[in-house]
């Protein structure tokens, strides 16, 4: 990954230095080009001004200031000079040679446009130098009079010299331009792949058991710390999600040992007594079965259980006050048998957020253990409550009670009270588990005139 993202930025980096630096170069050798043609057209001009009067008087000492001044301005700028009269006769050159000197310039058709009065300029090349020229003419002029013409020619070359230094230095713009790309590529894709394999080795951390293994959130790119995030949160649940897996399996071969032991030692009891004691035999065939039974309810607990704390069901709105009125007709008619009064307190509706069949399951625990533990003539009392954003479910009954140490580790898995001779330890780890999937809690509280108030809360849903 480090080598693709260092090769695709020095690519794109390349692109544009190409898209930007060969017009530019274009351009640049075209600048170039007009600053020489119009240097050498202001140059040519003042050498004419200076060519007109020696031109006019035809003087030896104008001729010789004349010679001199161009050679220095050959030395000074390497152009070289050619002035002729009105005929096209050479009378002024720069080269110290002075053998073109009279010769006739009229084959030369920048030196006729510029006899002609008008400016020629342009490239040609020079047979006799056997190179490429830029060139100049200009008239010289005395009023309207033609006296002669100007021409400085100068070597293509060194136009195309000085555009090769400026795209040299273009060049090593863009060279240093694709090595800071690389630098550039190397330093962010090293960032980013360090925090993959950090990412990466946290994984197979956790792959290989280690379930406290947790990336680091606190650096990197908002995607990376994003997604190392999601990694911890993954991480955190199927942590907890082992655990409880592990807890279960644990409490399970527990818990299952005894009735299991139990119901063995009673078989082979009665196995031992079905011929000389057949009424012992089948005394212990129904204890047998009682462990069974004793069995079977610890099993369904342990599955119920199991299934409610991997439920990720999504919540729905419920109402809980019909569902709790609707429960407390459900277990009247069993509660008159032990003349005990079952009543309900609150609105006739009210809606609450909760996963499917959870409050049902409550309330019915609820009443279950309550049923359990009221002595004849008392009152079970299901109550509902509005307290702010919240909807309180009460279950109160007038059984013995619980001490508050008591209260808090009911909810313990094969947690029971003393009192509590055939329960499985279940129910109420069911029902805490059910209230924290719907984002609520439940809790015990002993009552000051006697027995417990079971409550557990749901968020009332919003319309």
């Amino acid at each position: 990954m480090k080598w693709r993202f260092i090769t695709a930025l020095m690519s794109v980096t390349l692109l544009v230095l190409l898209v930007q630096d060969i017009p530019l170069g274009f351009y640049l050798q075209q600048v170039e080009h007009e600053r020489i043609i119009t240097s050498l057209e202001r140059d040519a001009f003042i050498l004419a001004g200076r060519s007109e009067q020696a031109l006019e008087t035809a003087t030896t000492s104008d001729d010789a200031e004349l010679i001199q001044a161009t050679k220095d301005y050959r030395d000074a700028g390497g152009s070289r000079v050619v002035i002729v009269n009105s005929a096209g006769t050479a009378v002024v050159i720069s080269d110290d040679d002075q053998a073109d000197l009279g010769t006739s310039y009229m084959n030369r058709p920048e030196i006729v446009e510029a006899l002609s009065g008008s400016i020629s300029t342009g490239h040609r090349f020079s047979s006799t130098l056997n190179q490429e020229l830029l060139y100049v003419a200009v008239p010289i002029l005395s009023g309207t009079e033609v006296l002669g013409a100007v021409r400085l020619t100068y070597p293509d070359y060194i136009v195309s010299n000085t555009v090769n230094e400026q795209l040299g230095l273009l060049s090593l713009v863009a060279v240093i331009a694709l090595l800071l790309a690389a630098i550039v590529g190397y330093i962010v894709s090293g960032s980013i792949t360090r925090r993959i394999r950090l990412l990466q080795s946290a994984t197979e951390e956790l792959a290989a058991g280690d379930l406290r293994s947790r990336a680091d959130e606190s650096s990197g790119t908002s995607e990376l710390r994003s997604l190392a995030a999601s990694f911890n949160d993954m991480a955190t649940r199927l942590e907890l999600l082992i655990t409880q897996q592990r807890t279960f399996a644990a409490d399970a071969s527990h818990q299952l040992r005894t009735p299991l032991t139990a119901l063995r030692l009673r078989l082979e009891r009665a196995h031992d007594l079905v011929e000389i004691n057949p009424a012992g035999a089948a005394e212990r065939l129904v204890a047998a079965e009682a462990e069974a039974d004793r069995l079977s309810n610890l099993i369904e607990g342990l599955l119920l259980l199991s299934r409610t704390e991997a439920s990720d069901a999504p919540r729905e709105i419920v109402d809980l006050a019909a569902l709790a009125r609707g429960r407390v007709e459900q277990w009247q008619a069993l509660a008159a048998e032990t003349n005990v009064v079952i009543g309900y307190e609150g609105p006739m509706t009210l809606n609450v957020v909760a996963v499917p069949n959870a409050v049902e399951q409550i309330v019915d625990n609820y009443i279950d253990n309550a049923l359990a533990v009221s002595p004849a003539d008392s009152v079970i009392v299901v109550q509902v409550q509005v307290a702010g954003s919240e909807a309180v479910l009460h279950v109160m009954d007038q059984g013995p009670g619980l001490s508050p140490e008591e209260c808090i580790r009911a909810f313990d898995r094969f947690w029971r009270a003393q009192s509590d001779k055939n329960g499985s330890g279940l129910g109420l780890a069911i029902v805490a588990q059910l209230a924290r999937a719907s984002g609520g809690k439940a809790e015990l509280v002993p009552r000051a005139a006697g027995g417990l108030d079971a409550s557990a809360t749901f968020d009332i849903a919003r319309n």
